[in-house]
């Protein structure tokens, strides 16, 4: 397997060349430690950038939400949908029980059959080659033993590998000590990436440490980053050596 470009500065030098492709990575980390920002920079890259259409399911926040949000950083989605290049699945207004007008999304109720049901439909017609699911949280707490978030999890997981898509799954954590939230997700898939938010210096540092990737080196150490006008970079200035 070869390895695709995130894009998002300083990282493919960290995971020696990228993500391995068809791979799937979770990205977990705390409340504004910069996880969603991540995803989206991922998808945007690669539609702007690598020629790689990509699919955002989002199970939190509203599609027009998240397109005024990407507007801060200058992507531009509506422009990237209208393309085809970028497909918003609407998950996240189901789950709530409101109405949607989004072109794609789940109308028929919330659960995990039509979620992976509509996941393969979408990837097979668009043939995406990038996927962000923002964020697994609204998955996981649908179940209450960890056993039925890893088989729910292993079944997806198995879905998008089959569909040789290079996904990112966000999950929030609200313990730094663990490394998901359900305390099984890392354990399903091929990498896992933790975003950290500390105090430090009079105010709040954010770094990045690559705990795992298979079939592939990556750096051992954190690495600071900044979210500035253009997204998430890893600046050579800050970049400690791998």
């Amino acid at each position: 397997m070869g390895t695709i470009k995130t894009g998002i500065p300083g990282l493919d030098e960290i995971l020696s060349g990228g993500l391995v492709e068809g791979s799937t990575t979770l990205v977990s980390g705390r409340s504004g430690s910069g996880k969603s920002v991540f995803g989206l920079q991922f998808l945007y890259e690669g539609a702007t950038q690598y020629d790689s259409p990509g699919i955002l399911l989002t199970l939190e926040n509203r599609p027009n939400g998240i397109r005024k949000d990407a507007l801060q950083f200058g992507w531009d989605l509506k422009a990237l949908e209208d393309d085809g290049k970028i497909i918003i699945i609407d998950a996240a207004s189901s789950k709530a029980g409101l109405p949607t007008s989004e072109r794609v999304a789940l109308r028929r109720g919330f659960d995990m059959t039509t979620l992976a049901e509509t996941i393969y439909k979408v990837v097979d017609e668009s043939k995406a080659k990038r996927l962000v699911i923002d964020s697994l949280s609204g998955l996981t707490l649908r179940f209450s033993e960890p056993s039925e978030v890893r088989q729910e999890l292993f079944r997806i997981s198995a879905l998008l590998n089959e569909l040789e898509v290079t996904s990112l799954f966000i999950s929030e954590i609200t313990d730094p000590r663990f490394q998901s939230r359900a305390g099984v997700e890392q354990f399903v898939v091929q990498g896992l990436i933790t975003l950290n938010l500390t105090e430090g210096d009079g105010g709040l540092q954010r770094d990045l440490l690559v705990w795992k990737m298979r079939q592939t080196s990556h750096s051992m150490k954190k690495h600071p980053f900044a979210i500035g006008k253009k997204g998430i970079n890893i600046s050579k200035t800050t970049r400690k050596k791998s």
